[in-house]
């Protein structure tokens, strides 16, 4: 119910109800109040039938609508099929329901009628002059009054009245519902002027046949059987004015408005607590919305940030290059212009040795006197032979420059690859180490928000609880509110009933005391008789002188008597009225205690049903805070092992991109040690050479 989810189980409910009322005319716990049925309906067993004498198949079908789990009750498709709905019975059944209530009603109407008729009767006696016959009709007009439980003026309206005959019948439908004899016997009836103008109207309307017959003499007896209905069993109809008081109760205007509060109050609780919901529901949504763009937003900073870097990097990488080639072009240059200095310091060493050289050679030939040709060939010799000489140191020289030349250029290009691996190492480093910060960052982030949803589900978690708290609260004020009214209209109404008793209390009693003092008159003329016949007596066997005397003290005695008389029915009328006030106190004060405790059952079941709904709500607090607790810690141990993840698989990258860029600049720095081998240079040496502090300034 606090959910508001039904389904079709409920009308499965109400059709057992429905059926209850039906068979005994009013629903269960129809005289109690609204607030306090709710409370017997969700802690009593299901109701039932207190008639045991309905066949088992209707008891079993209300059983099985009135099953109070909803799971185990059956649905309608499968009511469908019980044997109360799936077996259809005879016509002959409602035909002979029909013919009994029509001769019900009709039995009821004259009743009532005879009764009308000696009741009035009765109010026209007011002397003793209507002594007689009017005075025996009277007599057993009161008794069978007495007998029948009631003698109101009322008694054809009264509910009681009717349950006692066992037929409640409206007087305008069975009118309309009976046919109506021909002229033949119609005065040998006791009808109602309603009837009888029926009547006439009808005879009017349409001739009946010679062989036509009356239905007021026609008496159906059907012989019931065990799939018969049972006739007591048979109340169905009711008079218009039992519906219109039955109505009446049930729709008091008070608790009409108490229970239609009620439903108002449940309503609103419910549209309220649908509509904070609602709210709480939207707010996480934004709140979860804006977690995330916030967090996609830290994430696209981050990439646009290793972008950047990246790309500085590679700029960085790409001038480190343009540098190292312009560097090398400088030592290539520089090595040049030293290998020109010394070519050219060769070359003028070689040109001051040749001019020694020739100077000796023409000393030592002026000094041997050899003729000038033979000299001139001789120097030629020489010199051919010096430049042969010469172009080979001018060879050796040029191969030991080339062989400097790429020398150097290896060792430069060695430093250069070392150095490039570490500024590669170093970029790795700045960028593993970058996206380290991002990452705690992120983590940073997520704990931060994973911080900021708990503390919002926490405040709408309160607000919730304390919104259904104030409305369980106010339920229960309302609840109470409307139990202290029920009770003092309870009371009220009681006060009412009891000033009504004894406001009716008098008519009762001179009934009995018309009754009384009809035997009292009775009596008076039975001894005013029997006066007589003394007196006629005494005057036969007394003498004339002594007549006068033995008359008059028959006198006296028969006055004496007839007081006497008259004070014994005094006090008979006198201790009637005094037990009659005794007894009605003494039922009213009764009553008056039954009712009192019945409310105070009533109010104990309430605040019991109050505590045990508290205690129910309390603990379904503690449970969705017990919820919120473990759904929350879920959600953090899931965060934490995502961040774990996160961080490890980081970690095993940044391991696998180190070792992916040793293992590729070992293998560059290998492969130019195999080319610096294939070239004839020794990779040790340029290896060493390239290590040496100051070596190339880069």
């Amino acid at each position: 119910m606090d959910e508001g989810q039904y389904d079709g189980k409920v009308d499965v409910w109400s059709l057992g109800i429905t059926c209850i009322e039906l068979a005994e005319r009013k629903p269960p716990y129809f005289n109690m109040n609204a607030m306090s049925a709710l409370y017997h309906i969700a802690q009593n067993e299901p109701p039932s039938l207190s008639d045991p004498a309905w066949s088992d198949v209707f008891k079993h079908f209300v059983d099985a609508c009135l099953e109070k789990n909803p799971l185990e009750r059956p649905t309608s498709e499968r009511l469908t099929q019980h044997q109360f709905v799936a077996h259809v019975q005879a016509r002959s059944v409602l035909i002979d329901l029909i013919a009994r209530t029509k001769n019900a009603v009709r039995d009821l109407d004259n009743l009532n009628y005879r009764k009308m008729k000696k009741i009035l009767m009765a109010e026209m006696i007011e002397t003793e002059s209507n002594a007689g016959q009017d005075i025996e009709d009277d007599i057993s007009s009161i008794q069978d009054g007495e007998a029948e439980g009631s003698s109101k003026s009322n008694s054809i309206t009264s509910e009681h009245s009717l349950q006692s005959q066992g037929i409640t019948s409206s007087a305008g439908s069975s009118t309309n519902s009976l046919p109506v004899g021909g002229a033949e016997g119609g005065a040998g009836h006791n009808h109602s002027p309603l009837q009888y103008a029926i009547h006439n109207s009808h005879t009017a309307r349409s001739k009946p046949s010679p062989n036509q017959l009356n239905p007021r003499k026609l008496t159906v007896s059907p012989s019931y059987d065990e799939g018969t209905i049972d006739p007591k069993n048979f109340a169905t109809i009711r008079t218009t004015s039992i519906v219109q008081r039955q109505q009446k109760e049930h729709l008091q205007e008070e608790m009409h408005e108490q229970m239609s509060g009620y439903k108002r109050l449940r309503r609103d609780h419910q549209a309220s607590l649908l509509k904070l919901e609602e709210q709480c529901r939207q707010e996480m949504e934004k709140h979860k919305q804006q977690l995330d763009r916030e967090y996609e937003t830290l994430l696209t900073q981050f990439s646009k940030e290793l972008e950047k870097l990246q790309l500085k990097h590679q700029e960085e990488l790409g001038k480190r290059l343009k540098m190292n080639i312009n560097t090398e072009k400088k030592l290539i240059k520089e090595v040049s212009t030293n290998h020109d200095t010394e070519r050219k310091s060769f070359e003028v060493k070689m040109k001051a040795e040749y001019k020694l050289k020739k100077d000796r050679w023409k000393r030592e030939m002026e000094n041997q006197e050899t003729p000038k040709s033979q000299r001139n060939q001789a120097l030629l010799q020489h010199k051919e032979n010096f430049k042969e000489l010469d172009a080979v140191e001018s060879a050796r020289l040029q191969r030991s420059q080339k062989d400097h030349l790429d020398y150097e250029i290896r060792k430069f290009r060695r430093r250069r690859l070392i150095i490039y691996h570490d500024l590669e190492q170093d970029l790795l480093r700045e960028e593993l180490k970058k996206r380290q910060a991002q990452l705690e960052s992120a983590h940073s982030m997520l704990l931060r928000h994973h911080e900021m949803t708990q503390e919002l589900e926490t405040r709408q978690q309160r607000s919730v609880h304390g919104l259904r708290e104030g409305q369980l609260t106010k339920q229960h004020q309302t609840e109470l509110t409307n139990q202290d009214e029920y009770i003092q209209r309870s009371k009220r109404e009681l006060k009412k009933k009891h000033a009504m008793e004894i406001k009716q209390q008098p008519k009762s009693l001179k009934q009995k005391e018309i009754l009384i003092r009809k035997q009292f008159r009775d009596t008076c003329k039975i001894q005013t008789r029997q006066y007589k016949a003394l007196k006629i007596q005494v005057l036969q066997t007394t003498a004339k002188e002594d007549q006068k005397i033995v008359l008059k003290k028959l006198k006296e005695e028969q006055r004496r008597k007839m007081a006497l008389l008259g004070e014994q029915y005094e006090q008979t009328i006198a201790e009637m009225l005094q037990k009659q006030s005794i007894r009605l106190d003494e039922s009213q004060e009764m009553e008056a205690t039954q009712l009192g405790e019945r409310l105070q059952r009533e109010l104990e079941i309430l605040t019991a049903y109050q505590s045990k709904s508290r205690m129910a709500a309390e603990g379904q607090r503690s449970r969705e805070r017990r919820e919120l607790e473990e759904r929350v810690s879920v959600r953090r141990a899931l965060l934490g092992q995502k961040m774990e993840e996160e961080s490890s698989q980081f970690l095993q990258e940044r391991g696998e991109r180190i070792r992916l860029l040793h293992d590729r600049q070992a293998r560059e720095v290998d492969q130019f040690d195999e080319e610096s081998a294939r070239l004839g240079f020794s990779a040790m040496n340029i290896a060493e050479s390239s290590r040496e502090v100051g070596y190339v300034k880069l």
